[in-house]
């Protein structure tokens, strides 16, 4: 699977970055090839999907059991690869952290992304909730029917928001950071929940850039802890890749994927796949989450041969998104403009 993370890991936007050479890349799908010694519930030939604290990018991965889960026979190997990170990031804020319920109201931002879908979907099962989702504007025809109320990423959706619920919303889910946590803020019902996951602001260009970080960070609205408790608003933080990987909650993932996998067999949740990548195609695939021109998830497959350039691919960059129709399940086959530099 790719995630915005890995973006953010080669940009070095990360705390403690680990040193190169690194291979980079979180979960996976795949057969089991090996078996530790003292591994239970497993056999050799499985199919299974994985959490990998980095080096997922690549032909062999090892990874602890705990972080190992049993693909449903009818999921194939590139949903499955788009499963664990999406779905467990927004079921655990949705209802670990943001306590869910029937009859609450949510924004999301970048609703037409790998968790914004994963998103909508869970909302989906739990009746009577209200969605309110920003996007480019391109992606609105694709994902209209994913989400309640949809708006421009540009606009001013605060005002389109209260326009339609006065009161404002119950659940913000940000992976934006910057001005939006005024804005998510500035929209929460009392005993609402505000709810930080990434903070995709601070990618602006191909490189680090101080100035993004610096201006990123300046435009965050100071929190006042006495307005907090006068407002009777929750502000909270969440890191799926810390929960497993600095704070041993593996056992609460296992309970969780559960959940999820029980979802998916009642035909409730579906992963979103947005396109299919050969490794050699990394750049180009990484140039599509950066210019936010992906419906759901992107996918490297390692068993996938680079798409042949075209004669102009050297020298123009396709525009994020254009081609972009059909986004659900397996797009091995799919035409498609390499993006490049």
């Amino acid at each position: 699977g790719l995630n915005f993370i890995d973006l953010m890991v080669r940009q070095g936007n990360i705390d403690n970055p680990p040193k190169t050479p690194l291979v980079p890349g979180f979960e996976c799908s795949g057969i089991v090839e090996a078996l530790g010694d003292s591994v239970k519930g497993f056999e050799i030939g499985d199919r299974v999907m994985a959490f990998v604290n980095y080096n997922a990018w690549a032909e062999v991965v090892c990874t602890p059991v705990e972080f190992v889960y049993k693909i449903p026979d009818d999921m194939n190997f590139s949903e499955a690869a788009a499963f664990p990170m999406n779905f467990v990031t927004a079921y655990m804020m949705l209802f670990e952290v943001a306590n869910l319920r029937e009859g609450m109201s949510v924004l999301v931002h970048s609703a037409g992304g790998g968790v914004g879908q994963a998103v909508a979907q869970l909302c989906s099962t739990i009746p009577n909730v209200t969605v309110f989702g920003t996007a480019s504007s391109f992606k609105h025809e694709a994902i209209k029917n994913s989400v309640t109320h949809l708006f421009d990423r540009n606009a001013d959706y605060v005002q389109e928001v209260k326009r339609i619920s006065a009161d404002g919303v119950d659940i913000v889910l940000d992976c934006l950071c910057g001005e939006n946590t005024g804005k998510g803020l500035s929209l929460l019902k009392p005993l609402g929940t505000y709810i930080l996951y990434g903070s995709s602001n601070m990618v602006t260009g191909e490189t680090k850039s101080f100035f993004s970080f610096a201006k990123s960070w300046w435009q965050v609205e100071k929190v006042n802890p006495i307005k907090l408790y006068e407002e009777n608003k929750v502000i909270a933080g969440f890191s799926l890749l810390n929960l497993l990987f600095k704070q041993n909650r593996g056992g609460l993932i296992k309970g969780v994927m559960d959940k999820l996998l029980n979802l998916y067999n009642s035909k409730k949740i579906k992963p979103v796949v947005d396109s299919l990548w050969a490794l050699e195609e990394v750049k180009e695939a990484m140039q599509r989450i950066h210019d936010r021109g992906n419906i759901g998830k992107l996918i490297l497959d390692v068993e996938k041969a680079p798409t042949p350039l075209m004669a102009n691919d050297s020298t123009e960059t396709s525009e994020a998104g254009e081609e972009e129709e059909d986004h659900e399940g397996d797009n091995e086959n799919k035409e498609r403009m390499p993006f490049i530099q």
